[in-house]
């Protein structure tokens, strides 16, 4: 047995673990017996892969240390659909970027996650600058994407007129898109659990053991997942454990990377700035990294940053005052006129930067181990395609995979997108049930119908983090100021104001609400005015020209 010193990984995107079975699993393997395959780490990546191997006929644990899915690395991410077009040509990530943009362009049609293709404009201020972008158009046509076109000065300033004085020139990506990363995350790990595996939260492991006589029983060789929620057996073990990778990683006896944690502090400025980046702004990337980028946000804000500091804590995600100081030293020059506007939050999000040039997707076929690590900020794009790439590894190295016929349909997600129709909106739905006429958050315009559905969901929220990412309550202007009472109070009910009460007609819901059996395992009892701008486009069937 190897022991894991839970200071490695604490507040980490990583483990979790119980060998209770899964509401709705199909394949769920008999009592005592060991799950085919344990995924370790619910973010994007690790549920897209739970989701992929469900998908065949095996038992499949999504697990994860947190309470929550996604509620690590992946929820900071800048949550923009790449397409790829400045990867290095030739890796594994360029491939996958570009394979994912197709896939998660499609899946996002068909769940309703909102994505919004804004196109993105590349600026360059400096010579040096100007003289780089025909190399970079060139890299984009070698990683299969032509669409990018150098634009004049005057060009820039046309497209985006609010920049500060000095862009020399530009290239344009118009196929760069904005996307809700939290409810992607959501709906890949609802998707997954439809298909019957099993989502386990709020467990840590803290070390492995490796039964090397399990063929005697008839199992073959498994590897015990020994956590503080009790032990779990699988006969693979794919991590996808994001800042932790690497501790999870010399469990297994392996020594081939180190994840750095690297801080990327962000500003979100007020809806009112939205007229000022109705596009994405990249910086010309250097030598330095890819700098600081201004950006909308799917829910009307516009985001400012990130930086990108190099820590040792792998816990430390607060903001601090020299991040703030650069990022207004930076928007000052790309965008003066937004720092007039209010700042609405500041937050910060670490991601796995490795000693290591491309993604590592390398197999142990001897302790059927897969290794999923260094999976930058473009995971978010690649994640389905690096879960099909999982499953042609996993099989590559002897895991038996006969394709289902019976897969339900993906969900259809909530929207929290602001270019489309939201619930206080949609008069239909009001007169069917009023409880999404009666809005809680006035900021976000968040209503008790939406926060009552969160809770009805298959993968309910533990406490008021996880409600504000299904929902978008507390996330505006004030923070909660007004609106923090009340939405407490529904917190505390699970949603309604009495037990049982306020049940609507877009989920059903069980007599006297959702039932305990209804919702993941976790290790304790769950805890308990701002400008519209004009809808572009029907969500359901997102604007997407994918590239080939």
């Amino acid at each position: 047995m190897t022991d894991l010193d839970d200071n490695d990984i604490t507040d980490t995107n990583t483990h979790s673990v119980d060998n209770t079975n899964s509401v709705g699993s199909t394949d769920r393997p008999p009592a005592g017996a060991p799950y085919d395959v344990a995924v370790i780490g619910a973010g994007v990546v690790g549920s897209a892969i739970a989701r992929e191997l469900a998908g065949h006929a095996l038992s499949v644990a999504l697990l994860d240390a947190r309470d929550d899915v996604g509620d690590g690395t992946s929820k900071a991410n800048t949550a923009i659909l790449h397409t790829g077009f400045d990867a290095k040509p030739g890796t594994l990530e360029s491939r996958l970027v570009r394979r994912g943009y197709t896939l998660l362009s499609a899946y996002a049609g068909a769940t309703g996650i909102p994505v919004e293709r804004t196109g993105a404009l590349l600026v360059a201020w400096t010579r040096e600058e100007l003289d780089a972008l025909p190399g970079l158009r060139e890299k984009a046509v070698a990683n299969g994407y032509e669409q990018c076109e150098p634009v004049t000065a005057e060009e820039v300033y046309r497209q985006v007129p609010a920049l500060g004085p000095g862009a020399l020139g530009g290239l344009t990506v118009p196929d760069e898109s904005i996307i809700c990363t939290w409810t992607t995350t959501l709906a890949l790990a609802t998707d997954a659990q439809a298909r019957g595996a099993r989502v386990l939260l709020g467990h840590r492991v803290e070390s492995v053991r490796h039964d090397e006589h399990g063929e005697d029983a008839g199992t073959g060789p498994t590897t015990t997942l020994v956590t503080s929620g009790g032990p779990v057996t699988a006969r693979w073990v794919v991590n996808a454990a994001g800042l932790g990778a690497d501790v999870l990683d010399g469990l297994f006896g392996h020594r081939r990377f180190t994840v750095t944690p690297r801080r990327g502090e962000l500003l979100v400025y007020d809806k009112l700035a939205r007229p000022l980046a109705d596009r994405i702004v990249l910086p010309v990337p250097s030598k330095a990294g890819k700098g600081v980028l201004i950006s909308p946000t799917i829910y009307g804000n516009v985001m400012l940053g990130p930086t990108a500091e190099d820590l040792t804590d792998r816990t430390d995600t607060g903001t601090s005052e020299s991040g703030f100081a650069f990022l207004l030293d930076k928007g000052a020059r790309l965008m003066p006129t937004l720092l007039q506007e209010e700042v609405t939050a500041s937050y910060a999000g670490l991601r796995a930067a490795i000693d290591h040039g491309d993604y590592l997707i390398e197999p142990d076929p001897g302790q059927r181990y897969l290794l999923v690590g260094g999976i930058r900020s473009t995971g978010l794009t690649a994640s389905l395609a690096i879960a099909e790439h999982v499953r042609g590894v996993l099989a590559g190295a002897g895991l038996a995979l006969e394709p289902r016929a019976d897969l339900p349909e993906p969900p259809v997600m909530p929207n929290l997108g602001e270019a489309f129709t939201r619930p206080y909106q949609d008069t239909a739905l009001i007169a069917e049930d009023a409880a999404y006429g009666r809005v809680v958050c006035f900021c976000e315009r968040v209503t008790e119908g939406e926060i009552r559905d969160a809770f009805l969901s298959p993968l309910p929220p533990a406490g008021l983090d996880g409600l504000r990412r299904r929902t978008r309550v507390m996330n505006g202007r004030c923070q909660g100021f007004y609106c923090g009472a009340r939405t407490e109070a529904l917190l505390a009910g699970r949603g309604t104001t009495a037990p049982g009460a306020g049940c609507g007609t877009r989920q059903p819901c069980p007599q006297g609400g959702p039932s305990p059996q209804d919702e993941p395992v976790r290790d304790e009892p769950v805890r308990d005015e701002p400008t519209q701008y004009e809808p572009t486009r029907d969500r359901s069937a997102p604007d997407q020209e994918t590239s080939t």
